[in-house]
């Protein structure tokens, strides 16, 4: 990280926000921050940044969950069709 420091520019952080790599965004603007506490839109644009982080948190939680319906639903059709084929067997 200590290399990559020189790079940590407002600019720079700007541009990992507007690809949507929040975590880099906001790593960058904590460490302007810790050089210029005063400044209120470094300060703003941290909020935002860390806002959009929490909503990719909640989307991704959001996907889990319609993921795990699917694999019960696929559990509960797999064992349906065991019986199926089970009974065709005895028949």
């Amino acid at each position: 990280m200590s290399g990559e420091i020189g790079i940590y520019t407002e600019t720079m952080a700007k541009v990992y926000a507007a690809q949507g790599h929040w975590e880099k965004a906001a790593e960058i603007y904590r460490h302007l921050l810790t050089e210029a506490p005063a400044r209120k839109e470094l300060v703003d644009a941290l909020a935002e940044v860390e806002k959009s982080i929490g909503k990719e948190s909640h989307k991704d939680s959001e996907q889990l969950v319609l993921l795990f319906r699917e694999w019960i639903q696929l559990v509960f059709k797999r064992e349906k069709l065991n019986k199926l084929r089970n009974l065709k067997e005895k028949i």
